[in-house]
């Protein structure tokens, strides 16, 4: 069974000591969930190495929002993979459409930061996911394999198989809309038939493929009881520990009860 991934994207939040307060909040209340569940914060640039920190010994593990496709060089005001490596980062989040829409990034510069993240040992979270638009007008599987294929080109099955996936619909991520249990269910296993056919069925199994776009406490245990979603990179809600704590909660029972798979 495919362990949950809770991953918390804290966008261009909190200042110094709200981040402080934030990560004591989640290690008190999360780093017990560990067994059961992968737990992931995703802080600004600036707290990371003090997160990193912050929850050595728990199980918690820290991710960076961004990564540069070079490993250095003249490059003002980007950050390497090996710097995020160097004090011990193990995540990366590639892809998300923020970044695709605000700072212009195309799937070829995607799939390059995709690599460089793997030769580095980071793990990627690369986001995907279809705008409102494209959804209603029946593009939605169109623009998902796409991004996959684009993204994940020239990366073989053993690297593929160390990626997550995180599948994002622009429309629903900090909007307050989410997509419902069973339009994440079918996008999700989409996406695991592509994987299936771009590498191959074992890989596909194996990996992880978590929902994003206004995940709460209110509709988690609905997402999460669906077999192909297998956790949640959540924005909003990941900003307040006791929110966020929660979510992990129902994941883990979920996973300890299997409740519902």
């Amino acid at each position: 069974m495919r362990r949950f991934l809770i991953a918390g994207n804290w966008k261009m939040n909190l200042v110094h000591n709200e981040a402080k307060a934030l990560i004591d909040g989640i290690v008190q209340g999360a780093s017990s969930c560990t067994t059961a569940v992968d737990i992931l914060i995703c802080p600004p640039f600036p707290f990371l190495e003090g997160a990193v920190q912050m929850t050595q010994g728990t199980g918690i593990q820290v991710g960076a929002q961004n990564v540069h496709h070079e490993q250095s060089g003249a490059y003002t005001g980007e950050v390497s993979a090996p710097m995020l490596k160097s004090i011990q980062c193990t995540h990366v989040i590639i892809g998300h459409s923020e970044r695709r829409a605000y700072f212009h990034e195309g799937n070829d510069l995607i799939n390059a930061k995709v690599k460089t993240s793997l030769a580095w040992g980071l793990t990627p979270v690369l986001c995907i996911g279809e705008s409102l638009e494209q959804r209603r007008a029946g593009a939605t599987f169109s623009v998902l394999n796409e991004q996959l294929v684009y993204g994940l080109q020239g990366i073989d099955n053993d690297h593929v198989g160390r990626i997550v996936i995180a599948y994002e619909p622009v429309w629903a991520i900090g909007t307050g809309m989410s997509a419902t249990s069973s339009q994440a269910e079918e996008a999700h296993r989409f996406i695991r038939g592509v994987i299936g056919t771009f590498s191959d069925n074992a890989v596909a199994l194996n990996m992880r493929i978590i929902y994003g776009g206004s995940v709460n406490p209110d509709n988690a245990a609905q997402l999460l009881c669906q077999e192909d979603v297998d956790g949640a990179l959540i924005g909003g809600a990941s900003l307040k520990a006791e929110s966020f704590c929660e979510i992990v909660g129902i994941a883990e029972s979920i996973r300890e009860k299997a409740a519902c798979r």
